[in-house]
């Protein structure tokens, strides 16, 4: 299995625009947007001008199925946020979820050096709650009603993890190294 994570281009747009408006994806997400090619456009223009955030395709055995990012960036604090998703969902549910956890790990602590990697779920969301938490990640707090969404209000589960202790529990994960450009 060869997984890697490749910087975002033109040629990937169409497909991100069409996973990101899947009901299966969105249901995770925020928004529900409508997208455009033109607004995608604009969309990566931003990205590529960014020092905050930063976007890639998953891709196994060559096959884009997903996307993941690191935002919000904050080289003062030494921290930033992080989230993805599998948009092909014939890749749900591989086990890929901890290969890219334990990568960007090291990606944010070990390449952009810093200190803390923060996340935000859905309460509702227990699969994903779980596997971050399988690899270390702790809840640190809960937003009470923080995103109204189709009628309703959701909770919103923050976690984290910090280097130091990623740094004492990683050796006990055994993970593909990926390339991440």
């Amino acid at each position: 299995m060869a997984l890697k994570l490749t910087k975002v281009t033109e040629d990937d747009l169409e497909l991100i625009m069409n996973w990101r408006m899947k009901p299966s994806v969105t249901k995770y997400m925020y928004t529900d947007p409508r997208l455009t090619i033109e607004g995608q456009k604009n969309w990566l223009e931003n990205i590529k001008e960014s020092c905050y955030i930063k976007y890639w395709v998953i891709r196994m055995d060559g096959v884009r199925i997903g996307l993941v990012n690191v935002s919000d960036i904050d080289l003062i604090n030494k921290r930033c946020t992080w989230a993805y998703y599998i948009g092909d969902t014939s890749f749900r549910g591989k086990g890929l979820a901890g290969i890219l956890e334990c990568n960007i790990y090291d990606y944010v602590f070990d390449v952009l050096k810093l200190n803390k990697l923060c996340c935000e779920v859905f309460s509702f969301n227990d699969k994903v709650i779980s596997i971050h938490q399988r690899f270390g990640s702790v809840i640190e707090g809960t937003l009470k009603q923080h995103i109204y969404k189709d009628g309703n209000y959701f909770d919103i589960v923050c976690m984290g993890i910090t280097k130091d202790r990623w740094y004492k529990i990683k050796n006990t994960y055994n993970y593909e190294k990926i390339l991440i450009e």
